[in-house]
């Protein structure tokens, strides 16, 4: 509308997307008289759209309009045409992108606990939120994932592979920011006491709001935007939107209390005598921030280095859910790489530079635009990455993340908001994978900076430094600050112990405040918990020049952390499906690499003539490192297959009545359910070459030719 009453305002409207042959029209309106408003067609071309979000874009666009005709009283016919262009924008979208079906958890949730993939602990006493026994598949998925994790990062970059405890004292945890700030906010139900983890139940209501069919388009926008910047608001901000929202206990409809701090440690004891607190870890990084002086020393003294870990970590979650995703007890494997502050160069950069990946970045969240798809080296020169190394790491874990055979799709890398960076960070990275539960992070790449190393020396007294070679010899004056012993002693006992290692751990710049400070009087300082008060006359100030050949430094971290619990179950989703979309024939597309079971020996029935040939391909099935399992049960071989589909067992090998006439049998492919015949003796290693990518299945069939069998189904 125009406050103009002499001037006719037209609003514009693209038509429909990528169809060339469709015309956009424009609606005049005159502004003295609305009911001579008329539809006016003019013949122009049409912009072509290729994304899913521009094109919903301009579908929700034409509804808010439709609503305003209504809204305003306006001619039928004007209504009639909005909403018929309305439904060419949907139909446009179902055409360019069909709605997936609705995914099946409940057969999906069905198959897992069937075959034993995982299923909830303890269950003969009911279980326990968020613990999980892994079953023989969901071990061998996690050994498999395991094993290509250490030749991926840790035998390809040359890294460092420790194991340390779990259990940890309370001081490490407290010099890391771990006591005071490793919590999650949540929100009591006041009546019951039933604890939900409060930005989760926000997103959980938004998402319900947005499925009502009574929500407004602008409502589901808002509730959108809500879900988008969760991960950033404090608790104050939390507190406003439960309140605005008048979000109640989900299950009973009771109020609520406000959100309130929860610390997911799970505290312990070490020792009999209850003086030792500590906690089991929730994370395997500071085990190896502890390390770094051995491990730096193991590496003659260089940087830069890698410790890499895998271990068992825990945290008390507030409302365990969504299977493996959130859990109390979960597998970890970080990396821990150290290097110059001053130099966050990477030398394998080049490697990774030209990966185009989906980056959903900070302002991208913000501004609330869709993801960007560039390039490392693009994001790198943006200044949208931080460093160099950082930038390779995340191509790394892309490319890592592509191997497992996750749906690259379902893939996104989204950076973290400046509210929402952890205290410690200066750039974080989320590597998510979509699942039926939504963007799930599955790995954590982090510029941790100097916090932890610096933190660690601080409280422990023990100098973490690196050092590098000066290209020219430097010098520079010195301060000291001496305390004389023979008059500390008597003053301050055992504590003199602390006063010494104080003054020797001062810079230039804190020795020179503290010589302003004893000049005025007596200083108290406060040391270990401890207020130990000096006076001038026991303390020497020394100046004297100092030749440094090197310059000490303490390292910055870069950190690629993994939540292999998180993986596996991602990738599982993206792998699971049904058989010309019957539900009782399900199957896991999961890449041969992490396959729990590489290839299924099958005789074609169950004879005795058959063994020999089966005993003999389980051998060499051995001698080539390939997992195998035997099935010579009397169902049928269709039945078989399947049973093996159930697993994602990629390939199979029949023995069958041509086995014991030419010394041949049949190697079944998975997907496409395709079969090849080549000899005995060949089988195991192409099975071998198959599974570790040496070999494609494609190239099989040339080199053999497939066949064709009444029971690869």
């Amino acid at each position: 509308n125009s406050n103009n009453n002499n001037n006719k305002n037209p609003l514009h409207f693209t038509s429909l997307l990528g169809v060339s042959s469709h015309s956009n029209f424009f609606y005049t309106f005159d502004n003295n008289n609305p009911l001579l408003s008329h539809r006016q067609f003019h013949t122009v071309s049409t912009t072509t759209m290729s994304s899913k979000e521009e094109l919903e874009a301009l579908i929700a666009q034409q509804g808010n309009h439709v609503r305003q005709l209504k809204k305003d009283g306006a001619p039928k016919e004007e209504i009639v045409a909005a909403v018929a262009e309305l439904k060419k924008r949907k139909t446009t979208l179902n055409e360019k992108f069909p709605p997936e079906k609705p995914f099946n958890r409940e057969g999906f949730e069905d198959l897992m606990k069937r075959r034993f993939f995982y299923a909830q602990a303890f269950e003969i006493y009911g279980g326990v939120s968020g613990l999980y026994d892994y079953g023989p598949t969901g071990c061998a998925i996690m050994n498999n994932i395991q094993s290509e994790w250490r030749r991926h990062f840790i035998m390809e970059e040359q890294m460092f592979e420790i194991s340390t405890p779990a259990m940890t004292p309370a001081k490490v945890l407290k010099a890391s920011g771990h006591v005071e700030r490793f919590a999650d906010v949540m929100v009591k139900d006041m009546k019951n006491g039933d604890c939900h983890r409060a930005d989760h139940l926000l997103v959980d209501v938004m998402e319900k709001r947005i499925k009502d069919k009574k929500t407004t388009s602008e409502e589901k926008t808002e509730y959108q935007r809500v879900i988008d910047l969760v991960d950033a608001y404090d608790m104050a901000q939390l507190k406003e939107l439960f309140e605005k929202y008048e979000i109640v206990s989900p299950f009973t409809g009771n109020a609520l209390s406000d959100p309130m701090e929860f610390n997911m440690m799970f505290k312990t004891e070490i020792g009999p005598t209850g003086d030792s607190p500590g906690f089991l870890r929730p994370e395997t990084a500071q085990g190896i921030f502890l390390a770094f002086k051995r491990l730096y020393e193991f590496n003659n003294g260089r940087l830069p280095l890698a410790g890499a870990q895998v271990g068992p970590a825990f945290r008390n979650e507030i409302s365990p859910k969504a299977g493996l995703l959130r859990v109390r007890e979960f597998t970890l494997a970080e990396i821990e790489h150290f290097v110059d502050p001053e130099d966050k160069s990477h030398p394998k950069f080049k490697s990774v530079a030209n990966l185009k990946l989906p980056l959903y970045t900070s302002q991208c969240q913000l501004d609330g635009k869709p993801l960007v798809h560039l390039t490392l080296q693009e994001a790198l020169d943006k200044g949208i990455v931080s460093s160099e190394t950082l930038a390779y790491f995340v191509g790394r874990i892309f490319l890592f993340i592509k191997k497992l055979g996750a749906d690259m799709d379902k893939v996104r890398f989204r950076q973290h908001m400046p509210a929402e960076m952890a205290h410690y960070a200066c750039d974080c990275w989320d590597c998510e994978l979509h699942t039926s539960y939504g963007w799930i992070e599955c790995v954590g790449c982090a510029d941790r900076s100097c916090f932890d190393i610096t933190q660690h020396a601080k409280a422990s007294g023990h100098e973490m430094l690196a050092s590098k070679r000066l290209p020219e010899p430097i010098t520079r004056d010195v301060v000291c600050v001496v305390a004389d012993k023979k008059k500390c002693g008597p003053v301050f006992k055992k504590d003199a112990k602390l006063i010494f290692k104080y003054f020797a751990s001062l810079s230039n710049e804190e020795a020179e405040v503290f010589e302003e400070k004893i000049k005025e009087g007596p200083v108290t300082l406060s040391i270990d918990g401890k207020d130990l008060t000096v006076t001038p006359d026991i303390i020497t100030i020394q100046r004297k020049k100092e030749t440094i050949h090197e310059k000490k430094f303490v390292p910055s971290v870069i950190e690629p952390s993994f939540g292999l619990g998180r993986i596996i179950y991602s990738l599982l989703e993206h792998s699971f499906g049904c058989r010309d979309n019957d539900d009782h024939r399900q199957w896991l597309a999961l890449a041969p690499i992490i396959a729990p079971v590489k290839c299924s020996l099958l005789p074609l029935m169950d004879k005795p003539d058959f063994a020999p040939c089966l005993d003999e391909l389980a051998r060499q099935m051995t001698v080539h490192n390939v997992s195998f399992r035997r099935d010579d049960t009397g169902v049928s071989i269709g039945k078989r297959y399947a049973r093996t589909d159930e697993i994602g067992i990629p390939f199979g090998i029949t023995v069958d009545y041509d086995t014991l006439s030419t010394n041949t049998v049949t190697l079944r492919e998975r997907n496409t359910m395709k079969q090849i015949r080549l000899p005995v003796n060949d089988v195991a290693l192409l099975v071998s070459q198959l599974c570790t990518g040496h070999k494609q299945w494609d190239d099989a069939v040339s080199q053999f030719g497939e066949v064709q069998t009444g029971s690869s189904n």
